[in-house]
């Protein structure tokens, strides 16, 4: 694989920007040797400054649900991009985008759009904070939400305990009311209730962990958090940033059949642009100013070229009712096909899938939270991902981030990778 290309921009962002990379996993210190730099992407691919092509399961995070460069996303990017890139003022679009939204995802009665997966979960909180009058949020261990203080918590020793401060630069009081307790464990969420009664906000969960890897819920356990908030009087928020029409059409509330108070969306909602949204039921939503007194605003919020980008993604997926099975068949394939040729290799694995997203586990323990998840080999994970991204294949830089499979990858694409993965995983000890 050719690399003066990416070696020497490498050298030049150290230089310019902190750790070379503007998000922290872009810099592969999770698995080991230094990233690449892509140029372009088309389709399921996307090729280096070098000229070397991948087959992408990257998929900006999961926001390319086309795959890159869909022709009638770009299409509508450079139509608005003629008329006008941002405005702040009200636009038709918007309104089109939040009818979408709320066409696919019902619990979202009234939408408020944002530019990022962070702004809308901060957002969510505040409002949930401001519709109750509580402080305290439930969140889940190993769960990420956005680099906003409140969720940049780590968990203390107790099974739900007050959350400490997981990064330097948050005051222990911005997390003193975040309470953590472990995925797919409704005994330590009812702890975490009962220890604070009449104090609990939101809970607020990825409904399918994504990372720390690809988690599903337990059989009943979304259902039970959806009834302790019931019982007291908390709301819930779904972050579905992240399973937002990719496990479904509606999301990951639309394939478990649970209804939020609040969701959060992203990545695939704004095409692959920035754009994010959060919503929910009408009464929730009226705290938000400028008609409540929960304040929230963004320059670029709405921005027209993301929503034209989402518009468009959304409307694809309308317009197309087997999508999903198709996605999921593609890959339970992909994942299925990972651990079969990681085991002949001799190694341990797991593979989890939901949806259109996926993780391949270097460990022979169930994985059911992050407890487990930080139970697989992490080294070995990383001589993989090198290995396969030596062979043209660009999985997750990280044992504890997902995959993610768009309508792009067919056929070549699964059975190029798992050759690749029948090969490296002979060679990666």
């Amino acid at each position: 694989m050719r690399r003066s290309k990416s070696d020497a921009l490498w050298l030049r962002a150290a230089g310019v920007i902190p750790g070379g990379v503007n998000s922290p996993v872009r810099a592969f210190r999770a698995v080991g040797g230094d990233p690449v730099f892509i140029a372009r992407g088309a389709g399921a691919a996307v090729w280096d400054v070098d000229g070397n092509r991948y087959v992408d399961y990257l998929g900006s995070w999961g926001a390319l649900l086309f795959g890159h460069a869909h022709p009638r996303i770009v299409e509508a990017i450079e139509r608005q991009a003629r008329d006008g890139t941002s405005f702040g003022c009200a636009t038709g679009m918007e309104v089109e985008l939040a009818e979408r939204i709320r066409a696919l995802v019902p619990s979202c009665e009234r939408v408020r759009m944002v530019s990022s997966g962070t702004e809308a979960t901060m957002s969510a909180l505040r409002v949930a904070r401001g519709f109750t009058r509580r402080d305290k949020v439930i969140k889940i261990d190993g769960a990420y939400h956005g680099h906003a203080d409140a969720f940049l918590a780590a968990a203390g020793s107790g099974v739900a305990t007050l959350g400490l401060p997981d990064s330097a630069g948050v005051p222990e009081g911005a997390v003193r009311d975040t309470l953590i307790v472990p995925w797919n464990d409704l005994g330590a969420m009812r702890a975490a209730f009962d220890a604070h009664r009449d104090q609990v906000a939101c809970v607020i969960v990825e409904p399918v962990m994504g990372n720390a890897g690809c988690i599903p819920p337990a059989e009943g356990y979304l259902a039970g958090v959806r009834a302790l908030c019931d019982t007291a009087g908390a709301l819930l928020i779904f972050d579905e940033v992240m399973t937002g029409f990719r496990v479904a059409a509606g999301g990951a509330q639309a394939r478990f059949g649970i209804r939020p108070d609040l969701t959060t969306l992203g990545k695939v909602v704004g095409g692959g642009l920035p754009a994010a949204a959060f919503g929910g039921r009408a009464d929730v939503m009226a705290v938000v100013a400028p008609i409540g007194p929960v304040y929230q605003a963004g320059t670029l919020s709405g921005n027209p070229l993301a929503v034209a980008a989402g518009r468009v993604a959304l409307e694809m997926i309308g317009e197309d009712p087997g999508l999903f099975d198709r996605l999921e068949t593609t890959t339970t394939r992909l994942a299925l096909g990972l651990v079969e040729a990681v085991r002949a290799a001799g190694h341990p694995a797991v593979g989890h899938h939901v949806g259109a997203m996926m993780t391949l586990f270097f460990t022979a323990d169930p994985v059911r939270d992050y407890a487990t998840a930080k139970r697989a080999d992490r080294e070995r994970y990383g001589r993989f991902f090198r290995a396969m991204l030596e062979r043209g294949v660009y999985l997750a830089p990280s044992q504890f981030e997902a995959a993610f499979v768009s309508a792009a990858h067919g056929e070549a694409e699964i059975s190029a990778t798992l050759e690749a993965a029948r090969v490296v995983a002979a060679g990666i000890g």
